[in-house]
């Protein structure tokens, strides 16, 4: 689809550019990260600007993954009935001018985040950048059902880009919650697509349930949450963390698990809004359990 004539834009809000970044996922992203800074050794002796300052480089950076995203799916949100009330397809801000948004937001996070703290969380975060822009939005969206499967890995990095900002490496610790957001990501966005599956028909993409059908959606989003349980349960078995976490994160991926064989038994909807909405507030829960044990 073209960009709408310039002549024809009515003038862009701040807002507008707000919800180019995509704040809800941008609160996921920096609240994970910033449980990873918190976790890290050598979190208490870190100067509070340079954790301000991590934090806002994650947070703009995954705001102009957001903004490029959205440009480059201009045509496909126009379609859908989710999406189509975003900045571009309603004609108030061109592409040609998200996509500039977005790529200089993108290489100023990363040099700031380089500067300021250290080249290794610079690299991880430029990582996720591209992975999210180059091997999920261009290359596997339109073309895979695998596309959440892998693309996810862009999501999952933000807690080892806070580790890192704090201790200027990667450890098994942060590679685990790596995994956790990883094998959380299939499930959480296989419940959207569930009761979003029109929409991605209309739209063309590949979604799993659109491909493979229900049934084996369901199947593999409990698989999911089944792998999830064990790699969630680490930094307890590990010494990481405590029984706080320990006990908080078994009773959270019990209540996920239990959400999957509901909506593997469900024919209707209502079970996978109910684990798309609990899959939420589950990521925040358990990083948070993280936190609190921490304390």
């Amino acid at each position: 689809m073209s960009d709408i004539s310039l002549n024809t834009l009515p003038e862009a809000k701040v807002s507008d550019y707000v919800a180019l970044l995509k704040p809800r996922v941008m609160s996921l992203v920096v609240f994970s990260a910033f449980a990873g800074m918190w976790v890290a050794p050598g979190f208490g002796d870190t100067n509070p600007l340079l954790i301000a300052t991590a934090v806002l480089c994650i947070a703009l950076n995954a705001g102009a993954a957001g903004a490029i995203n959205m440009w480059y799916d201009r045509d496909i949100d126009a379609i859908m009935k989710r999406t189509r009330m975003r900045p571009i397809p309603l004609g108030r801000i061109p592409g040609e001018e998200a996509l500039s948004f977005g790529v200089i937001l993108s290489v100023l996070s990363v040099m700031m985040m380089g500067i300021s703290l250290n080249w290794t969380a610079a690299a991880l975060l430029a990582g996720a950048n591209a992975f999210y822009v180059f091997i999920y939005t261009i290359w596997l969206k339109r073309r895979t059902p695998q596309n959440i499967v892998i693309g996810g890995a862009a999501g999952a990095f933000p807690p080892m880009i806070g580790w890192a900002a704090i201790t200027g490496d990667i450890s098994v610790y942060s590679l685990i919650m790596f995994a956790m957001i990883f094998l959380w990501t299939p499930p959480h966005f296989w419940a959207l697509s569930l009761f979003a599956n029109d929409d991605y028909k209309r739209a063309g993409i590949p979604m799993l349930p659109c491909v493979a059908g229900e049934r084996t959606t369901k199947i593999q989003m409990l698989a999911y949450t089944l792998v999830l349980l064990p790699v969630c349960m680490l930094p307890f078995l590990m010494g990481d963390a405590g029984i706080t976490y320990g006990v908080a994160a078994f009773a959270l991926n019990a209540f996920f698990i239990f959400t999957a064989v509901r909506v593997l038994q469900d024919n209707t909807l209502k079970s996978a809004k109910l684990m798309f909405g609990y899959s939420v507030f589950y990521l925040f829960a358990i990083f948070l359990a993280l936190m609190i044990d921490k304390v």
